[in-house]
């Protein structure tokens, strides 16, 4: 099972983007998804927070890029069609992918 956890603030609407996308590339995986609202500047900071959203799949960023900001700010992704506020869905897809092929390699 992957575990998939949405960071997002309220000042953002991009994460229901997100999780419109993410519904809709676990259709066919076995996919937990949970939200985690975060609502101040110390929780991003504790967290790691690199904007809303921030998609974790097993605890892990993998569309993160090491010198993003971390802070209450919408975040976009480069996907097939350009600049978005979430991955897309064939990019979910991968990413789902890539973890469970880990787990069974474990």
């Amino acid at each position: 099972m992957t575990d998939v956890v949405v960071q997002y603030f309220d000042g953002c609407p991009h994460w229901t983007l997100a999780r419109d996308r993410i519904k809709t590339a676990a259709e066919k995986s076995s996919v937990t998804l949970r939200f985690e609202q975060i609502e101040t500047i110390e929780k991003a900071a504790e967290t790691g927070f690199r904007g809303s959203p921030t998609i974790l799949i097993d605890g892990s960023d993998p569309f993160g890029e090491a010198d993003a900001p971390v802070g209450l700010a919408c975040r976009t992704y480069r996907t097939e069609a350009g600049s978005e506020g979430s991955p897309s869905v064939t990019q979910l897809r991968a990413a789902f992918g890539e973890t469970e092929t880990r787990l069974r390699r474990g």
